[in-house]
């Protein structure tokens, strides 16, 4: 019997790990190979040989594992080139060595073009018995053909539960205290992050990166908020750019190794531009940063529960030889009762495409969302898991890569 790795990569979620616990929970129950390995630190550790062996996880250490945010297997940020032959000889090495016949991948976009790479790469020099398999996460939710990604609905009631309860502490003052708050979302291509601030029902303006940014409509909405109310809430997200794709953020962006941007400071540029027009006298900026992708306490039932029957999925699948060069899915079954199904779809046909939050979801004039965009995001925020908790905090598994 021959043995399997899971690895992770990209950023974390708070239910990444959910999916890492499927596979191994899967070969527990029907055991089709004789290893589960955890690979640290993604391909980049797997190159280096880092291994740990999860196949006899205790179902306690599986249950908090669930609940463990962030990378418990760590992550990297390692680009795997298809021009460099030696990568892949060495990664193919490996896998014989330790008798691994199938990878499974947990990352976004460029985790699934690393799946496609290999398959390819194996598939072109006749390399049979090896085989890698992509199962989706990011908080940006903009992987195409899935309906969504495990991760993003997690973060996005984090985000919606911010906007609540930062819209209540904003407007425990006065009428005569006039101010902006301004929350500023993760989404570097894609806006589903901070459109999901208005399942709060208190945002006055978003902006979004489908949406081409404005100053002066977006300075009027701000005086007519003022005006109406004393008071606005503004939802920004990182990769707002104006209609020539100039980013609004107020730091020059630079690129990361896959060739991204690097964002931040959306929400300051837009509270300077409020403040030098005097359109409000106060803004407040919060930026959510790393808190939205790790807030673990705030994990939807529906998102956590998904993405361990995801990679149990991913493992029963893997049990067919021809199975690989794939990601699995989550597809919305029709009707009024929210259930999914998952599925399976060639990895290159997801890796480098970016689905964006539809044009057609978005109100006119910063105004928000609609009712169908409210429709599809309401049910992937619904259930809180029972938590483990040890000294009064969550408990979590020690990282892997700590040990």
């Amino acid at each position: 019997m021959s043995n399997c790795i899971v690895a992770q990569s990209g950023g974390p979620t708070s239910v990444i790990n959910a999916t890492v616990a499927g596979v191994v929970k899967a070969n527990q129950m029907n055991p089709v190979y004789e290893h589960v390995y955890g690979g640290l630190n993604g391909i980049e550790g797997i190159l280096q040989e880092r291994f740990v062996d999860l196949t006899d996880m205790t179902e306690e250490e599986n249950l908090v594992l669930r609940q463990t945010p962030s990378s418990a297997l760590g992550s990297c940020r390692y680009k795997l080139k298809r021009d460099n032959v030696e990568d892949f000889e060495k990664l193919i090495k490996i896998m014989e060595k330790y008798d691994i016949e199938t990878l499974f991948y947990t990352g976004g976009n460029d985790s699934m073009d690393t799946v496609a790479a290999l398959s390819e790469y194996a598939t072109k020099n006749g390399i049979t018995g090896r085989r890698f398999v992509g199962c989706p996460k990011t908080v940006d939710n903009d992987l195409v053909i899935t309906d969504h990604c495990p991760g993003f609905a997690s973060a996005a009631k984090f985000i919606a539960t911010t906007a609540l309860q930062t819209w209540l502490d904003v407007n425990v003052y006065p009428s005569s205290r006039q101010e902006v708050f301004v929350l500023e979302t993760m989404g570097r291509d894609a806006g589903w992050l901070a459109a999901s601030a208005c399942l709060s029902g208190h945002v006055d303006i978003v902006i979004l990166p489908e949406d081409a940014f404005d100053k002066e409509k977006f300075l009027a909405r701000v005086k007519e908020c003022i005006e109406a109310t004393s008071k606005c809430y503004v939802v920004v997200s990182e990769g707002a750019r104006y209609a020539d794709g100039t980013y609004i953020s107020a730091g020059e962006s630079k690129n990361d190794l896959f060739g991204h941007a690097v964002l931040g400071g959306a929400g300051e540029a837009l509270k300077a531009m409020i403040l030098d027009s005097g359109a409000a006298p106060r803004v407040k900026v919060q930026d959510l940063s790393s808190a939205q992708r790790s807030h673990a306490t705030e994990q939807s039932l529906v998102d956590v529960t998904e993405s361990f029957r995801l990679g149990m999925s991913a493992h029963m699948r893997s049990a067919d030889k021809s199975f690989t060069g794939k990601m699995v899915g989550v597809k919305r079954r029709e009707g009024d009762t929210y259930e999914v199904d998952y599925f399976a779809i060639e990895a290159d046909k997801v890796a480098n495409f970016v689905k964006g939050f539809p044009k057609e979801w978005i109100l006119p004039n910063y105004a928000g969302i609609t009712d169908e965009a409210v429709a599809y995001l309401r049910p992937l925020i619904q259930g809180q898991p029972t938590l483990i908790y040890k000294d009064g905090l969550p408990a979590y598994i020690q990282p892997y890569y700590l040990r």
